[in-house]
């Protein structure tokens, strides 16, 4: 089984426009399928720098390219490293979100109700924080809070209190264990309300609205002028943060003016509306349903 199928392959690094001695960004390489193909259109003296903070990418890093650069650690760090690689400034950056199939379909590391195992979810295995820390440790209403913000689950409060009940009588380990303490409360159709459960324990315990928001900070310090910064999302929280900071500079969507009263407008929207995948890219990919993609060029102001 591939580590993982990048959603919107061509399409997403076609729009990065290669230069073949361009310096480019794989902000979330995973099984290095997109970084493949960046490298493909690179020249001898193009450079690729690839991200992934997760131990099970490392036996996928591509070793036999001169012109790639790996770096293990979470794209919240970008402009860090790539100072620290003597870069101050890219050609163009490319971010897949989300979590990668091969996260998903191993049991062991917690991702997806359809096994039991460890309620674990780490991205960096080397993370204190797990699920099982927030379904044990949070408060009640921290728990409904997170419940609401990153799974827009209907019945949060509902939800958080049984969970603060049940743990009393012991705690719970295990996804099988979850699934038992809450299967009476779930609403409406349960595949896509336990969906939502687990997207929002797995942004909590990743800190994944932290990260992205460094990120698109990073992002728009290195992206040179005329830069091309590509995105693919997959639930609606992200896609937001992302439009909301390529149409205004920040994730809360707020014009900010200069001293003449000026908008601030660093990025130029390239593609008006998201771009999806096509029916047959879903009907092969079904993973790929929920993606949008979205591009602007970096614009700095003289």
């Amino acid at each position: 089984m591939d580590y993982h199928k990048p959603v919107l392959l061509d399409q997403s690094v076609d729009a990065l426009e290669i230069k073949s001695n361009g310096i480019y960004v794989d902000a979330t390489y995973g099984g290095g399928g997109h970084s493949r193909v960046i490298l493909n259109k690179l020249g001898a003296k193009g450079r690729l720098f690839g991200f992934d903070q997760d131990e099970d990418v490392l036996p996928n890093v591509i070793t036999e390219n001169d012109c790639f650069t790996f770096i293990h650690h979470n794209f919240r760090y970008t402009k860090k490293f790539l100072r620290l690689h003597g870069v101050k400034e890219v050609d163009g950056i490319l971010a897949d979100l989300g979590v990668s199939s091969h996260q998903f379909d191993s049991a062991e590391r917690g991702f997806s109700f359809r096994f039991d195992a460890e309620l674990d979810m780490r991205m960096n295995q080397q993370s204190d924080m797990t699920a099982a820390n927030i379904l044990n440790e949070y408060r009640a209403e921290d728990l409904q809070t997170l419940f609401s913000k990153y799974g827009e689950v209907r019945n949060a409060k509902t939800l958080a209190l049984t969970i603060a009940r049940e743990r009393k009588q012991k705690p719970i380990k295990t996804i099988g264990e979850f699934l038992t303490i809450i299967q009476s409360i779930i609403r409406g159709n349960r595949n896509r309300y336990l969906a939502q459960v687990f997207q929002a324990l797995r942004m909590e315990v990743n800190d994944e609205v932290g990260a992205l928001s460094a990120f698109l900070e990073d992002a728009k310090d290195v992206l040179k002028n005329d830069g091309l910064f590509v995105v693919i999302s997959y639930h609606s929280i992200e896609d937001r943060l992302v439009k909301n900071f390529l149409k205004t500079g920040n994730i809360e969507g707020e014009f900010q003016k200069d001293f003449y009263g000026n908008i601030d407008r660093p990025f130029k929207i390239i593609s008006k509306k998201a771009i999806a995948p096509t029916e047959e890219e879903i009907a092969l990919n079904p993973r790929a349903r929920s993606a949008k993609m979205r591009i602007a060029k970096r614009v700095i102001a003289d």
